[in-house]
């Protein structure tokens, strides 16, 4: 079971198709493996429907807004309003699989700092703004401690990674900004990578470390 979630905004602009694609695709490999998630959703594109369809001049009051809030929060655990499931995981995974392949361990990676190994990808996402990043952090290994420029979303595709807000695990989704300041450490017996999608490059904190934040793009 998945501990870390996109929030209820997240979602919203998800169900809602207004997100980029690479953060798209973050929520789409988490909604995978995460049947709460998927039943929110779910229950959002069923609101957005009716909303389209009964209210297509109308502005969304303060007071629509919160009864949808609650609306999804009420219907949280109901996992069994899912039908065709199995045939969207299999979209997802073939998504995952034509962008990487089957073996991410295989990747072209390039050493980074100490126990991480990077790969960029954000060519294969034209016309986006964002930096598209592969992380690997070695079993064991510790990333340098930095914070944020902008805004990072992460997914974690394999393995697992601590930090001081938990331990976070595969499929697990989480996003950080300027006010985090962390040193993420691999847990567990194989290397932990993620897909990140970052709107500014991070910013590296460690005494010696951050003599290198001018030449980190």
């Amino acid at each position: 079971m998945n501990s870390h979630h996109p929030d209820t905004l997240t979602l919203m602009e998800f169900s809602a198709g207004n997100l980029t694609e690479p953060h798209a695709l973050c929520i789409r490999l988490h909604l995978d493996q995460c049947a709460d998630c998927r039943s929110r959703v779910d229950t959002l594109d069923s609101l957005g429907a009716v909303m389209m369809e009964n209210q297509p001049q109308t502005e969304m009051s303060s007071g629509m807004f919160d009864s949808i809030l609650s609306k999804i929060d009420s219907d949280d655990t109901d996992a069994e309003r899912e039908v065709s499931t199995a045939a969207k995981a299999g979209k997802r995974a073939s998504a995952l699989q034509k962008l990487l392949g089957d073996d991410l361990n295989g990747l072209p990676w390039k050493r980074q700092l100490g126990d991480v190994s990077v790969l960029d990808i954000s060519d294969r996402f034209p016309g986006q703004n964002e930096q598209v990043v592969l992380q690997k952090l070695v079993a064991g290994g510790k990333a340098p401690s930095h914070t944020h420029r902008g805004e990072e979303t992460t997914i974690v595709l394999q393995g697992a990674f601590a930090d001081q807000k938990g331990v976070f695990n595969q499929w697990d989704f989480v996003v950080l900004n300027q006010e985090d300041n962390h040193r993420p450490v691999a847990v567990g017996c194989e290397d932990c990578i993620t897909l990140s999608v970052l709107s500014a490059p991070v910013k590296l904190t460690g005494t010696f470390s951050r003599m290198l934040n001018p030449f980190i793009r």
